[in-house]
């Protein structure tokens, strides 16, 4: 008598042999399904190197687990039949094989963990939704730990996580004396500064022909091809591993919030989709940077900021995620309306801070934290651009953007459109502190310096004009008194002039 199936599905941001939906697994009776659907890469414009970064990444993952000899069942996205849903190929695929019983992880999204759902709940065959364990908490964990609080501040969440893991920690107190260095971390890069260059890694055939089909079939999508570089392997993701170990740890913390007009990476990892992805697991990134600190090899403010990012922020924001969707995605406490200007796609803008960010995000599909935070989104939060316009937005341009990373860092983060769930105060700038951050100002048509008038840094009266229009939303947050009390101030003649180079400014857009 022959045995039923088990049916495992693994999605493309689960390419981990640790996954739980694989553990247990019986290669001679199992069958593993992988597919490429239109969806998933569709349902918002997806940059085309985001959507071949997974496919590839899927191909390879595939071809890893057949020298295995484990039974893969691989959908392409061209293939015959392809329904163009995950749901529907694990329906294909369910009368393909006549499972026993139905396996898989939840997903990192809301959307499609809804749709799983109900596929197990109208389906035959008993389908068993696995928590996604590859993270140090869970979302019920955070979810225990933020009961009973207003607000949700991330460095209280990461001390506790340092004390639930052990990381950075010797005994009951911080390594270092400290739990946070970011004060130390807020350099400008020297002039001369000449970080190697990360590892780019060569298409493989398989890839190349990946990178062929997106160009043809997402030919309408944001972004180029032509640099495609990313690792699609556990193996490539483990050596740009090893790299920023040895040749960016060190100096990461430093200029970690340093911008450079020539440099889009500086001494960033570029790791994140590979942790996205799960070619690398974030249990074994942070604990090879602690190491790095303990070896005497990189200082503590490097090890601890780059650490935080991952241990502290991602973990974070997961949790925020999880703990407050559906309704989070539409969250607009500041009632932002207006529409995403052009240059968000094109890059053509006298602004060089943007220019220069935008561009980047075409030919790389990448962009650090301080460019995604204080130059996009930061012009966006002063513009009152309309939250669920740039949280597609920052879906489409980044290879390593997941809706559940997004949401809470456009919602919450850079548009304060969560009302301060997220973020102690809106992260508005003018641009002295992007002058400071980088080397955009020195080319830009606009002047810094100028506060008023036709060639004045738009950043400068941006800023006070979100201040005044938002002015009763904002002014019960005590880190902004001191603000407001500047701005009220101001003699009436410098806001009313203020206010008119800010219309004037945003009636162009």
């Amino acid at each position: 008598m022959s045995v039923a199936p088990t049916l495992r599905l693994v999605l493309g941001d689960q390419l981990s042999r640790s996954l739980a939906s694989l553990r247990g697994l019986d290669p001679l009776h199992d069958v593993v399904l992988m597919a490429e659907v239109d969806d998933e890469a569709t349902y918002v414009q997806h940059h085309k190197q985001k959507i071949a970064l997974v496919l590839a990444a899927m191909r390879a993952f595939a071809e890893e687990l057949r020298s295995d000899r484990i039974q893969i069942d691989y959908v392409k996205l061209d293939g015959a039949g392809n329904s163009g849903s995950i749901v529907g190929e694990l329906g294909r695929a369910a009368e393909r094989h006549r499972p026993g019983r139905i396996i898989l992880t939840a997903p990192g999204e809301h959307r499609l963990l809804e749709a799983l759902k109900a596929f197990a709940e109208g389906s035959h065959v008993p389908v068993e939704i696995l928590d996604d364990d590859r993270f140090f908490t869970s979302p019920a964990a955070f979810a225990a730990w933020a009961g009973g609080r207003k607000m949700l501040r991330m460095e209280h969440f990461y001390r506790h996580m340092r004390r639930e893991t052990g990381i950075l920690m010797d005994g009951d107190a911080p390594a270092g004396g400290a739990w946070n260095f970011d004060a130390d971390n807020r350099k400008r890069l020297p002039k001369r500064h000449a970080p190697a260059r990360p590892p780019r890694f060569d298409p493989t055939a398989e890839t190349r022909a990946v990178l062929d089909m997106v160009e043809t079939r997402f030919s309408d999508h944001f972004g180029e091809t032509d640099a495609f570089g990313w690792a699609v392997s556990r193996t490539q993701a483990l050596e740009a591993l090893d790299f920023f170990l040895r040749n960016h740890l060190r100096t990461f913390g430093d200029y970690q919030d340093a911008m450079a007009s020539n440099d889009p990476f500086v001494f960033h990892s570029l790791l994140s989709p590979y942790l996205n992805i799960g070619l690398l697991d974030p249990k074994e990134v942070c604990e090879a940077a602690e190491t790095a600190f303990r070896d005497g090899l990189v200082p503590i403010n490097a090890a601890e900021g780059f650490i935080r990012q991952i241990l502290g922020w991602r973990e974070y924001v997961r949790g925020v995620y999880w703990l407050h969707m559906p309704e989070y995605g539409s969250r607009n406490a500041l009632n932002a309306k207006r529409p995403l200007p052009d240059f968000y796609w094109t890059g053509e803008t006298r602004m060089n801070c943007i220019a220069h960010a935008v561009k980047a995000a075409s030919k790389f599909a990448y962009g650090h934290h301080i460019q995604r935070l204080m130059v996009t989104g930061n012009f966006a939060l002063l513009a009152g651009l309309d939250p669920a316009e740039v949280s597609d937005w920052y879906m489409t341009v980044y290879a390593d953007a997941f809706e559940w990373v997004e949401h809470p860092n456009t919602l919450g983060m850079a548009l304060f459109a969560d009302g301060g769930l997220l973020a102690s105060k809106p992260y508005a700038a003018s641009g002295a502190y992007i002058n400071r951050m980088s080397d955009y100002c020195g080319t830009c048509a606009y002047s810094q310096r100028e506060k008023l008038g036709e060639d004045a840094c738009p950043f400068n009266y941006l800023y006070w004009d979100f201040l005044m229009r938002n002015r009763s939303a904002l002014e019960s947050n005590p880190r902004l008194r001191m603000l407001l009390r500047t701005l009220s101030g101001f003699p009436d003649e410098r806001r009313k002039a203020i206010g008119a180079a800010a219309k004037t400014f945003l009636d162009d857009l």
